[in-house]
């Protein structure tokens, strides 16, 4: 073990425990005070997440920027679920990488934009910053019960446009394969949007390339938390379980189901999503700073 090894380090999902779901921006109260603190402890924090690096510059870091990155901050951001990547650094934000092995052909981007664009406008809109996937979220002037009640029709569209361009594909556990039998793509539902990728593409992915970065700027930390607000989620935690490391995952929306693991998983108990992520962060910034013993009961003040 490295003498300066970080005693953790921290793999964020964005949508839900950082970005609210309702005004997809950081809102929630200390949140970002407490993600300062961590990143200024020398701390490493990687976002891992299926929004766009465009998206992330402008929702999460801008602001993080905005209020000052401690110049020790190990900060990186992992995108499209593993294809895109940049690191953060108290100058700015550095180049972003893409892997094109990974990216929806150009074809099958056209004809899916254009379907949501010219018959399913009223209910979502395209996120124009992807650069490997397909994204096509939740207006946010339609709500949510609207939204999940068209969700199907248009990702059954979605699955004919891969049927007709010769790509296999796999929706809600229902392979399509290609002529060849090949199944390369896959329609991926969440609660405010839905992602068109590679199969290649997931939280685990996101957790490698988290690993890789970190491996630029500084020593591994001795063990993880993972958080997220979703079982696709655990994706983070399981690779990172499988390859030997540590971890720990906070789930900050249990009610979408929390399956056995073998390793701890933290849940709130009086919030979920952004609330019950500061909540986490406060108390995670108070065990650096030696104020509590730990995390669990994390929403619960202490004594």
């Amino acid at each position: 073990m490295h003498p300066d090894a970080p005693p953790f380090g921290l793999l964020l999902d964005v949508d839900g425990p950082i970005a609210s779901p309702v005004t997809r921006s950081i809102s929630a109260a200390g949140l970002l005070d407490s993600l300062l603190e961590l990143l200024a402890a020398g701390i490493p924090v990687v976002f891992n997440t299926g929004r766009s690096d465009d998206f992330l510059r402008t929702q999460v870091v801008g602001p993080i920027l905005a209020a000052g990155l401690p110049e020790r901050s190990r900060l990186h951001a992992v995108c499209e679920k593993g294809a895109v990547t940049f690191t953060v650094t108290a100058a700015g934000t550095g180049p972003v990488e893409v892997d094109e092995q990974v990216a929806v052909p150009r074809l099958a981007v056209e004809r899916l934009e254009a379907l949501a664009r010219e018959h399913y406008a009223d209910v979502v809109f395209v996120d124009g910053g992807k650069r490997a996937m397909v994204s096509l979220e939740q207006r946010l002037d339609v709500d949510s019960a609207t939204y999940l009640a068209r969700q199907p029709e248009f990702e059954e569209a979605a699955l004919a446009v891969f049927a007709d361009l010769d790509l296999g594909a796999t929706w809600k556990g229902v392979d399509q394969p290609d002529s060849a039998g090949r199944v390369d793509w896959r329609i991926d539902p969440t609660i405010i949007s839905t992602d068109i990728e590679s199969v290649l593409l997931g939280k685990d992915r996101g957790a490698e390339m988290a690993l890789r970065l970190l491996a630029t700027d500084g020593p591994p930390p001795t063990a993880w938390r993972t958080v997220g607000d979703s079982r696709t989620d655990y994706a983070m935690a399981d690779w990172l379980h499988a390859q030997g490391h540590v971890v720990t995952h906070v789930d900050v929306r249990p009610a979408d189901g929390v399956p056995t693991t073998p390793y701890p998983v933290l849940q709130p108990r009086h919030t979920v999503n952004d609330l019950a992520g500061a909540a986490w962060l406060a108390r995670l910034a108070a065990v650096v700073r030696g104020d509590a013993p730990d995390d669990r009961d994390f929403d619960t003040p202490q004594p």
